[in-house]
Protein backbone atom coordinates (compact mmCIF):
# COMPACT_ATOMS: atom_id res chain seq x y z
CA UNK A 1 0.00 0.00 0.00
CA UNK A 2 1.30 3.48 -0.86
CA UNK A 3 2.39 5.37 2.22
CA UNK A 4 0.28 8.43 2.98
CA UNK A 5 1.98 11.78 3.76
CA UNK A 6 0.85 15.21 4.91
CA UNK A 7 3.25 18.12 4.93
CA UNK A 8 3.55 21.91 5.07
CA UNK A 9 1.36 23.61 2.48
CA UNK A 10 -1.22 20.80 2.21
CA UNK A 11 -4.94 21.56 2.63
CA UNK A 12 -8.16 19.60 2.91
CA UNK A 13 -10.20 17.31 5.14
CA UNK A 14 -7.23 15.15 6.14
CA UNK A 15 -5.43 18.21 7.49
CA UNK A 16 -8.53 19.01 9.57
CA UNK A 17 -8.48 15.50 11.02
CA UNK A 18 -4.78 15.90 11.79
CA UNK A 19 -5.38 19.22 13.55
CA UNK A 20 -8.29 17.79 15.56
CA UNK A 21 -6.23 14.85 16.79
CA UNK A 22 -3.23 17.02 17.62
CA UNK A 23 -5.59 19.35 19.52
CA UNK A 24 -7.05 16.46 21.54
CA UNK A 25 -3.52 15.40 22.50
CA UNK A 26 -2.48 18.94 23.42
CA UNK A 27 -0.03 19.60 20.58
CA UNK A 28 -2.12 22.11 18.60
CA UNK A 29 -3.88 25.18 20.06
CA UNK A 30 -4.91 27.12 16.94
CA UNK A 31 -8.15 26.99 14.92
CA UNK A 32 -9.13 23.92 12.87
CA UNK A 33 -8.59 25.36 9.39
CA UNK A 34 -7.65 22.44 7.16
CA UNK A 35 -4.47 24.27 6.12
CA UNK A 36 -1.09 22.81 7.06
CA UNK A 37 0.70 25.97 8.18
CA UNK A 38 3.36 26.85 10.73
CA UNK A 39 1.20 26.06 13.81
CA UNK A 40 0.33 22.62 12.43
CA UNK A 41 3.97 21.93 11.55
CA UNK A 42 5.06 22.92 15.07
CA UNK A 43 2.42 20.60 16.54
CA UNK A 44 3.55 17.71 14.35
CA UNK A 45 7.18 18.23 15.32
CA UNK A 46 6.27 18.44 19.02
CA UNK A 47 4.34 15.16 18.72
CA UNK A 48 7.24 13.51 16.93
CA UNK A 49 9.66 14.67 19.63
CA UNK A 50 7.38 13.43 22.43
CA UNK A 51 7.04 9.97 20.86
CA UNK A 52 10.66 9.63 19.69
CA UNK A 53 9.87 9.89 15.97
CA UNK A 54 12.07 11.62 13.40
CA UNK A 55 11.28 15.34 13.74
CA UNK A 56 10.62 15.93 10.06
CA UNK A 57 7.40 17.92 10.38
CA UNK A 58 5.90 15.47 7.87
CA UNK A 59 3.05 13.13 8.85
CA UNK A 60 3.72 9.62 7.54
CA UNK A 61 1.86 6.31 7.91
CA UNK A 62 3.51 5.50 11.26
CA UNK A 63 2.49 8.82 12.79
CA UNK A 64 -1.07 8.43 11.48
CA UNK A 65 -1.36 5.04 13.18
CA UNK A 66 -0.09 6.48 16.46
CA UNK A 67 -2.48 9.44 16.27
CA UNK A 68 -5.50 7.19 15.76
CA UNK A 69 -4.42 4.76 18.48
CA UNK A 70 -3.83 7.53 21.03
CA UNK A 71 -7.19 9.19 20.34
CA UNK A 72 -9.23 6.01 20.23
CA UNK A 73 -12.00 5.77 22.82
CA UNK A 74 -13.93 2.54 23.31
CA UNK A 75 -17.59 3.07 24.21
CA UNK A 76 -19.15 0.70 26.73
CA UNK A 77 -22.49 -0.82 25.69
CA UNK A 78 -25.15 -0.85 28.43
CA UNK A 79 -28.34 -2.88 28.76
CA UNK A 80 -30.47 0.22 29.29
CA UNK A 81 -32.88 1.57 26.67
CA UNK A 82 -32.37 4.78 24.70
CA UNK A 83 -34.50 7.55 26.22
CA UNK A 84 -35.68 10.79 24.65
CA UNK A 85 -38.38 13.43 24.90
CA UNK A 86 -41.74 11.66 25.40
CA UNK A 87 -40.31 8.48 26.99
CA UNK A 88 -41.73 7.33 30.32
CA UNK A 89 -41.41 4.56 32.84
CA UNK A 90 -38.97 3.22 35.43
CA UNK A 91 -35.83 4.01 33.44
CA UNK A 92 -36.89 7.65 33.10
CA UNK A 93 -37.45 7.69 36.87
CA UNK A 94 -33.93 6.32 37.39
CA UNK A 95 -32.54 8.91 34.97
CA UNK A 96 -34.24 11.78 36.80
CA UNK A 97 -33.06 10.50 40.17
CA UNK A 98 -29.44 10.27 38.96
CA UNK A 99 -29.52 13.70 37.34
CA UNK A 100 -31.04 15.19 40.49
CA UNK A 101 -28.36 13.63 42.70
CA UNK A 102 -25.70 15.01 40.35
CA UNK A 103 -27.35 18.48 40.60
CA UNK A 104 -28.39 18.74 36.93
CA UNK A 105 -32.15 18.26 37.47
CA UNK A 106 -34.38 20.19 39.87
CA UNK A 107 -37.82 18.94 38.82
CA UNK A 108 -40.07 16.22 40.19
CA UNK A 109 -39.24 12.52 39.91
CA UNK A 110 -42.32 11.76 37.79
CA UNK A 111 -41.05 9.09 35.35
CA UNK A 112 -41.91 11.34 32.38
CA UNK A 113 -39.18 12.55 29.99
CA UNK A 114 -40.45 16.12 29.70
CA UNK A 115 -38.72 19.33 28.60
CA UNK A 116 -37.25 19.91 32.06
CA UNK A 117 -35.67 16.44 31.91
CA UNK A 118 -34.49 17.14 28.35
CA UNK A 119 -32.73 20.34 29.45
CA UNK A 120 -31.10 18.53 32.38
CA UNK A 121 -29.79 15.81 30.05
CA UNK A 122 -28.38 18.44 27.68
CA UNK A 123 -26.66 20.25 30.56
CA UNK A 124 -25.12 16.97 31.70
CA UNK A 125 -23.94 16.10 28.19
CA UNK A 126 -22.53 19.56 27.52
CA UNK A 127 -20.72 19.77 30.87
CA UNK A 128 -19.16 16.33 30.37
CA UNK A 129 -18.12 17.01 26.76
CA UNK A 130 -20.27 14.44 24.98
CA UNK A 131 -22.69 15.07 22.10
CA UNK A 132 -25.38 17.47 23.36
CA UNK A 133 -28.32 15.70 21.74
CA UNK A 134 -30.73 15.42 24.68
CA UNK A 135 -30.98 11.70 23.85
CA UNK A 136 -29.86 9.28 26.55
CA UNK A 137 -27.90 6.64 24.64
CA UNK A 138 -25.28 4.07 25.73
CA UNK A 139 -22.59 6.73 26.03
CA UNK A 140 -24.71 8.97 28.27
CA UNK A 141 -25.90 6.05 30.42
CA UNK A 142 -22.33 4.84 30.89
CA UNK A 143 -21.10 8.22 32.08
CA UNK A 144 -24.16 8.74 34.29
CA UNK A 145 -23.64 5.36 35.95
CA UNK A 146 -19.96 6.01 36.52
CA UNK A 147 -20.44 9.48 38.02
CA UNK A 148 -23.42 8.46 40.13
CA UNK A 149 -21.73 5.34 41.53
CA UNK A 150 -18.56 7.31 42.23
CA UNK A 151 -20.35 10.15 44.02
CA UNK A 152 -19.80 8.82 47.52
CA UNK A 153 -16.46 7.17 46.82
CA UNK A 154 -14.33 10.23 46.11
CA UNK A 155 -14.20 11.50 49.71
CA UNK A 156 -10.84 12.11 51.30
CA UNK A 157 -10.87 11.49 55.02
CA UNK A 158 -9.29 14.26 57.05
CA UNK A 159 -9.68 13.95 60.80
CA UNK A 160 -7.49 16.95 61.54
CA UNK A 161 -9.63 19.77 62.91
CA UNK A 162 -7.35 22.32 61.27
CA UNK A 163 -8.37 21.55 57.67
CA UNK A 164 -6.15 23.27 55.11
CA UNK A 165 -7.83 24.74 52.03
CA UNK A 166 -7.35 26.67 48.81
CA UNK A 167 -9.52 29.48 47.45
CA UNK A 168 -11.49 28.80 44.26
CA UNK A 169 -13.55 31.39 42.33
CA UNK A 170 -16.76 30.09 40.73
CA UNK A 171 -17.06 30.48 36.96
CA UNK A 172 -19.95 29.94 34.53
CA UNK A 173 -21.03 26.29 34.37
CA UNK A 174 -19.65 25.31 37.78
CA UNK A 175 -21.68 23.19 40.19
CA UNK A 176 -20.72 22.03 43.65
CA UNK A 177 -20.43 18.51 42.29
CA UNK A 178 -18.16 19.47 39.37
CA UNK A 179 -15.91 21.46 41.72
CA UNK A 180 -15.81 18.58 44.21
CA UNK A 181 -14.78 16.19 41.42
CA UNK A 182 -12.12 18.57 40.16
CA UNK A 183 -10.46 18.85 43.57
CA UNK A 184 -11.06 15.24 44.66
CA UNK A 185 -13.35 16.09 47.58
CA UNK A 186 -17.10 15.98 48.27
CA UNK A 187 -20.04 18.37 48.00
CA UNK A 188 -20.72 18.01 51.75
CA UNK A 189 -17.10 18.84 52.61
CA UNK A 190 -17.23 22.05 50.55
CA UNK A 191 -20.63 23.07 51.96
CA UNK A 192 -19.48 22.41 55.53
CA UNK A 193 -16.24 24.36 55.13
CA UNK A 194 -18.08 27.33 53.57
CA UNK A 195 -21.20 27.15 55.80
CA UNK A 196 -23.42 26.75 52.74
CA UNK A 197 -27.08 25.78 53.16
CA UNK A 198 -27.87 25.62 49.44
CA UNK A 199 -26.31 24.08 46.32
CA UNK A 200 -26.79 27.29 44.33
CA UNK A 201 -23.58 29.10 43.33
CA UNK A 202 -22.92 32.58 41.94
CA UNK A 203 -20.35 33.47 39.29
CA UNK A 204 -17.43 35.14 41.06
CA UNK A 205 -18.27 33.53 44.41
CA UNK A 206 -15.16 32.44 46.31
CA UNK A 207 -15.12 29.02 47.94
CA UNK A 208 -12.66 27.41 50.33
CA UNK A 209 -11.77 23.96 49.01
CA UNK A 210 -10.42 21.40 51.52
CA UNK A 211 -7.02 19.92 50.72
CA UNK A 212 -5.09 16.95 52.09
CA UNK A 213 -2.05 17.37 54.32
CA UNK A 214 -1.41 13.67 54.77
CA UNK A 215 2.13 12.46 54.04
CA UNK A 216 0.70 9.32 52.46
CA UNK A 217 0.43 9.42 48.69
CA UNK A 218 -3.29 9.31 47.84
CA UNK A 219 -4.21 8.80 44.18
CA UNK A 220 -6.84 10.98 42.53
CA UNK A 221 -9.81 9.11 41.05
CA UNK A 222 -10.52 10.36 37.52
CA UNK A 223 -13.41 9.28 35.26
CA UNK A 224 -12.69 9.11 31.53
CA UNK A 225 -14.88 11.29 29.28
CA UNK A 226 -15.15 11.61 25.51
CA UNK A 227 -11.93 12.92 23.96
CA UNK A 228 -9.65 11.77 26.78
CA UNK A 229 -6.40 9.96 26.07
CA UNK A 230 -3.76 8.71 28.48
CA UNK A 231 -1.44 11.43 27.21
CA UNK A 232 -3.94 14.28 27.70
CA UNK A 233 -4.83 13.01 31.20
CA UNK A 234 -1.15 12.68 32.11
CA UNK A 235 -0.47 16.26 30.99
CA UNK A 236 -3.51 17.55 32.88
CA UNK A 237 -2.31 16.02 36.16
CA UNK A 238 1.40 16.65 35.60
CA UNK A 239 2.33 12.97 35.48
CA UNK A 240 3.28 10.44 32.78
CA UNK A 241 1.44 7.86 30.69
CA UNK A 242 3.64 5.10 32.11
CA UNK A 243 2.88 6.14 35.70
CA UNK A 244 -0.88 6.00 35.07
CA UNK A 245 -0.63 2.64 33.27
CA UNK A 246 1.49 1.16 36.06
CA UNK A 247 -0.84 2.36 38.84
CA UNK A 248 -3.90 0.98 37.01
CA UNK A 249 -2.27 -2.20 35.65
CA UNK A 250 -3.05 -1.15 32.06
CA UNK A 251 -1.52 -3.00 29.14
CA UNK A 252 -3.06 -0.83 26.42
CA UNK A 253 -3.51 2.89 25.70
CA UNK A 254 -7.20 2.42 24.82
CA UNK A 255 -9.65 3.99 27.30
CA UNK A 256 -13.40 3.58 27.81
CA UNK A 257 -15.84 6.39 28.57
CA UNK A 258 -16.78 6.09 32.25
CA UNK A 259 -13.61 4.13 33.09
CA UNK A 260 -12.16 5.03 36.49
CA UNK A 261 -8.44 5.75 36.65
CA UNK A 262 -6.24 6.26 39.67
CA UNK A 263 -3.96 9.23 39.02
CA UNK A 264 -0.61 9.22 40.86
CA UNK A 265 0.16 12.19 43.06
CA UNK A 266 3.48 13.27 44.47
CA UNK A 267 4.78 13.33 48.01
CA UNK A 268 7.36 15.97 47.12
CA UNK A 269 7.32 19.14 49.20
CA UNK A 270 7.82 21.14 46.02
CA UNK A 271 4.64 22.84 44.78
CA UNK A 272 3.55 21.09 41.58
CA UNK A 273 1.76 23.29 39.00
CA UNK A 274 -1.54 22.28 37.43
CA UNK A 275 -2.23 22.60 33.71
CA UNK A 276 -5.05 24.99 32.78
CA UNK A 277 -6.50 25.28 29.25
CA UNK A 278 -7.60 28.78 28.22
CA UNK A 279 -11.28 29.15 27.25
CA UNK A 280 -13.23 31.98 25.65
CA UNK A 281 -13.37 35.06 27.90
CA UNK A 282 -10.27 34.20 29.92
CA UNK A 283 -7.67 36.83 30.78
CA UNK A 284 -4.49 36.47 32.80
CA UNK A 285 -6.15 38.54 35.53
CA UNK A 286 -9.31 36.40 35.68
CA UNK A 287 -7.24 33.20 35.74
CA UNK A 288 -4.98 34.61 38.46
CA UNK A 289 -8.03 35.46 40.60
CA UNK A 290 -9.58 32.05 40.03
CA UNK A 291 -6.47 30.24 41.26
CA UNK A 292 -5.54 32.72 43.98
CA UNK A 293 -2.26 33.75 42.34
CA UNK A 294 -0.93 36.76 40.39
CA UNK A 295 -0.57 37.69 36.73
CA UNK A 296 3.20 38.07 37.15
CA UNK A 297 3.48 34.61 38.72
CA UNK A 298 1.65 33.01 35.77
CA UNK A 299 3.70 34.92 33.20
CA UNK A 300 6.96 34.00 34.92
CA UNK A 301 6.05 30.32 35.22
CA UNK A 302 5.06 30.15 31.54
CA UNK A 303 7.79 32.46 30.16
CA UNK A 304 5.15 34.83 28.77
CA UNK A 305 6.16 38.26 27.47
CA UNK A 306 2.61 39.39 26.63
CA UNK A 307 -0.81 39.37 28.29
CA UNK A 308 -2.50 38.07 25.13
CA UNK A 309 -3.94 34.55 25.42
CA UNK A 310 -5.24 32.09 22.81
CA UNK A 311 -8.25 29.79 23.23
CA UNK A 312 -6.89 26.29 23.84
CA UNK A 313 -3.53 27.60 25.12
CA UNK A 314 -2.25 25.60 28.08
CA UNK A 315 -0.85 27.38 31.14
CA UNK A 316 0.98 26.04 34.17
CA UNK A 317 -0.61 27.41 37.35
CA UNK A 318 0.80 27.13 40.87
Amino acid sequence: MREFYLQFGDTGENVKILQEKLKILGFYNALITGSFGNSTKEGVEAFQKEYSLDQTGVVNEEMWRMLFELTQIATIITNKPTLQLGSNGSYVKELQMMLKTLLYYTGDINSVFDFETLNAVKRFQFHNKITTSGIVDDQTWTLLDALFNNLNECAIENEDENISSIIYTVVKGDTLYSIARRFNTTVDAIKKLNNLTSNILSIGQQLKIPTVDSEEEIPIIYIVVSGDTLYSIARRFNTTVDAIKKLNNLTSNILSIGQQLKIPTTDSEEEIPIIYTVVSGDTLYSIARRFNTTVDAIKKLNNLTSNILSIGQQLKIK
